[in-house]
């Protein structure tokens, strides 16, 4: 247990923490959500049993809980070799992985503003964690960083120049610890060094963004300023017209209350009235639903312009990638999507779509197709942990 790693990740109201083994090996995984809330709860997977939570516990009663659970079953026996942890945005500050210290906790926090419900949850976590473990190397791996590498073309926006120069207003993208890991993985299926690899990478879950990577360079990507911005997804919008905000204002609703229902009652949710869940809208698709189904063909029509989108930034593709919860398992909307793309000479094997990993490594596409289409399993987890691992060890060293 010596070479064990410990991966945290604080979301608004949750907590999740994953411990690997010195060969990345995951050891075990455990949840609290509901935080600061009354019903408050906690568990390690596999393991049946809720930790007990007092009534509006904190990320750091949390995060004590269940170190304390790991160890009470024998999975974390001594003091982890490094520690992770996920931050969302980073800025223009941060363009890879770093080492924690005073330094960057405070730059952490002046990127809040730019991501006022994410930044500070996480700097929460590393406060808990560093109180925890003061004598362990700790690693921040931000959404962020992957993408700094876009041109200015694709991350400024039309507007006054100042407002980037005095306010950093600007695509800065989100996902990028899935998308490098697709960069990776992908040119490791098609037998190719990731510096020669040029992909298309859908990560599709609750949250959407799509990347073009040239060379394994991350060149435009959906998201933006936030990540409200690009595909849509279970709750948010994604694009929608500016000028919504003042039309909505002259209606009587205000800006704050925009914001509220863009995030949290928009995307899969907003259209079919019904829920979040791609697998339950399709269910409910197939009884019958047609808002359901609306859902599901917005969803995908947009993807479709997307991806069509991001060939601008590609001189040659070598595979389109889906991954994340619903890129990973919905072969409805992996066929649906790639249906509007038939002009751009993509084609899927029925049998290899809905049986992909079974019968073959993860390619779907049929014979004739002009582009490979690649189904890869993300793992941002085992992303953080192999940094995490990898700076304590350049500080060993020193």
């Amino acid at each position: 247990m010596e070479d064990t790693v410990l991966v945290v990740n604080c979301g608004s109201s949750s907590l999740k923490l994953a411990l690997f083994d010195g060969a990345y090996q995951k050891l075990a995984s455990a949840l609290a959500e509901r935080l600061n809330q009354n019903d408050a709860f906690a568990r390690i997977d596999g393991i049946q049993e809720t930790l007990p939570l007092n009534p509006a516990a904190s990320h750091h009663e949390a995060l004590e809980t269940l170190i304390r659970a790991f160890r009470d079953h024998k999975l974390l026996t001594s003091l982890p070799a490094a520690i992770g942890h996920r931050v969302v945005h980073g800025g223009e500050t941060f363009r890879e992985a770093v080492l924690i210290d005073n330094g960057v906790i405070s730059a952490i926090e002046d990127c809040a503003g730019l991501a006022p419900l994410h930044n500070p949850v996480n700097l929460s976590g590393i406060r808990a964690t560093l109180a925890l473990f003061p004598e362990v190397p700790q690693t921040a791996v931000f959404d962020t960083a992957f993408h700094q590498t876009l041109p200015k073309r694709a991350f400024l926006y039309a507007l006054p120049d100042a407002w980037y120069r005095d306010w950093g207003v600007r695509r800065y993208g989100f996902h990028g610890t899935s998308h490098g890991f697709m960069a990776i993985e992908a040119a490791r299926l098609l037998g190719k060094t990731p510096a020669t690899t040029s992909i298309i990478s859908a990560h599709l879950g609750n949250g959407c963004s799509i990347t073009a990577i040239r060379d394994g360079i991350s060149m435009d990507t959906s998201m933006g300023l936030t990540p409200l911005e690009g595909l849509v997804m279970g709750t948010r919008s994604g694009d929608v017209d500016p000028g919504l905000v003042d039309f909505l204002a002259s209606k009587g609703i205000a800006a704050r209350e925009v914001h509220r229902v863009l995030n949290q009652e928009s995307g899969l949710l907003g259209l079919s009235g019904q829920t979040n869940d791609m697998r339950s809208l399709c269910e409910l698709a197939d009884h019958g639903h047609e808002p359901s189904q609306t859902a599901i063909e917005v969803f995908c029509f947009r993807l479709a312009r997307y991806i069509g989108a991001m060939m601008a930034s590609l001189r040659d593709l070598d595979a389109l990638v889906f991954t994340g919860g619903i890129g990973e398992n919905s072969a409805r909307v992996r066929r649906d999507t790639l249906d509007h793309l038939r002009l751009m000479g993509f084609e899927l094997s029925e049998d290899l779509n809905r049986h992909h990993g079974e019968i073959s490594d993860g390619r779907i596409e049929s014979a004739g197709s002009r582009f490979p289409v690649l189904v890869i399993p993300t793992n941002e987890e085992l992303v953080i942990a192999r940094e995490a691992s990898r700076l304590a060890g350049e500080t060993g060293q020193d």
